[in-house]
């Protein structure tokens, strides 16, 4: 078996074996506009391989799907029209069994294509897409299973497994960054994504970047001190968020009669101080960094942080869906950087049917980096620029602080 055939399986398996504690209601509904039916999730990448590959590879291939085009296109204008994303959860068909169907039969088409000999490069590398792409919906899944789940009021637990002990965090040096002139991008022949280059070098003055991520204990004292309700702390459009939807502490944080909780994909649990705080959006990481006199560390700083460390294996746990360890670098929380998502200098976008796949989203959205739990080492790179609203928090996403240097 090739080594492209072998992981374009493995990831196909994955997104199973992540949905297999699921009862079929909690695959159909779609409880807010940013969370998608999990049975959306898994039609549109198995949409992608068939759109994308299958039809277009194999002459007489006849997906049987094509009825449901424009409600698994999810935002691709060149496939045709596609269904309005907050609408997803209205629609009862395709049943989730006719969809699980219609996967078998595009997978058995893609290993044809897979085990074909002299295999076209372009379409190897949309096939490479293709498995990024499901890697990258397999952790919206978890984010969207986490936020159905938690509307339930018998707080159902996703994963059985109990969590590590969390330690409190000891006094560890902090990083500088010299100032100078830095390489800045995936500069390497293995995948990455078009928002990823083109490596460019950028100027940085300098600066000492927190060597941890900020824990729930950290972001308690800001809640006791009243900073919700502190207008000098947030950015204009964050307060006005405030304003709106009357937040007072994290996604997920509830407040009981004696102690905060915190929902998990393991329940309810009572709230780890020692534990990062996690699904803060952009605002809250932006207030609090202003809080501790500090502030949000750029990308390209976050960058050359993360390539500056030895590989030190990551605190990979089996079936561990909530982050406990401050310490862990990378691949543990999506970390806030105060950079706008927008393109490169020199840019160019995927060719093909995949050049939307990044670019048209540059705009009122801030860069996330370091990975995090979900995400495999075959997935990950230093360079992944992931992207998000400043008021969007369902995300695995966590605080690390940086400060200038004078």
């Amino acid at each position: 078996m090739n080594d492209l055939l072998e992981r374009f399986l493995k990831v196909r398996q994955k997104t199973l074996d992540i949905c297999k504690n699921l009862e079929t209601e909690d695959f159909v509904i779609q409880p807010t506009a940013f969370v998608s039916p999990i049975k959306w999730h898994i039609g549109h990448v198995t949409w992608f391989f068939d759109k994308l590959i299958a039809q277009k590879v194999l002459p007489s291939f006849q997906s049987g799907f094509s009825t449901y085009d424009k409600v698994f296109n999810s935002y691709y204008k060149s496939q045709g029209q596609h269904w309005i994303q907050e609408r997803r959860g209205d629609l009862s068909r395709p049943t989730l069994n006719s969809i699980l169907e219609h996967r078998k039969i595009i997978d058995s088409a893609i290993i044809e294509i897979l085990s074909s000999s002299g295999l076209d490069e372009r379409i190897k590398d949309l096939i490479i897409i293709g498995i990024n792409h499901e890697e990258q919906h397999q952790e919206l899944i978890l984010m969207d299973i986490k936020y159905i789940l938690s509307l339930n009021i018998e707080n159902p637990i996703f994963e059985k497994s109990p969590l590590p002990i969390s330690h409190k965090m000891e006094k560890i040096n902090n990083f500088i960054l010299k100032e100078g002139i830095y390489e800045l991008g995936h500069n390497a022949s293995s995948f990455s994504y078009d928002n990823e280059l083109p490596a460019h070098k950028v100027y940085l003055h300098g600066c000492e970047l927190d060597n941890h991520f900020v824990s729930n204990g950290d972001y308690l004292e800001f809640i006791k001190d009243k900073a919700y309700e502190n207008p000098n702390l947030w950015l204009s459009d964050g307060w006005d968020w405030i304003q709106e939807t009357k937040v007072k502490s994290p996604l997920y944080w509830r407040k009981g009669n004696s102690q905060w909780k915190e929902f998990t994909l393991h329940g309810e649990i009572d709230l780890d101080l020692h534990s990062p705080v996690s699904h803060v959006n952009y605002y809250e990481a932006d207030a609090f960094a202003k809080w501790k006199g500090k502030r949000l560390p750029l990308e390209a700083e976050l960058e050359q942080f993360y390539n500056s460390q030895l590989e030190i294996k990551s605190d990979k746990l089996n079936n561990i869906f909530h982050s406990t360890n401050t310490k862990q670098l990378e691949r543990n929380l999506w970390t806030w950087t105060q950079s706008p998502y927008t393109a490169y200098p020199g840019y160019k976008p995927f060719d093909g049917d995949v050049s939307e796949y990044n670019g048209k989203f540059m705009c009122n959205q801030y860069v996330l980096r370091g990975g995090c739990l979900f995400n495999t080492p075959e997935h990950y790179r230093k360079s992944y620029r992931n992207f998000y609203r400043p008021d969007q928090s369902w995300m695995f996403s966590g605080i690390r602080l940086a400060k200038d240097i004078k």
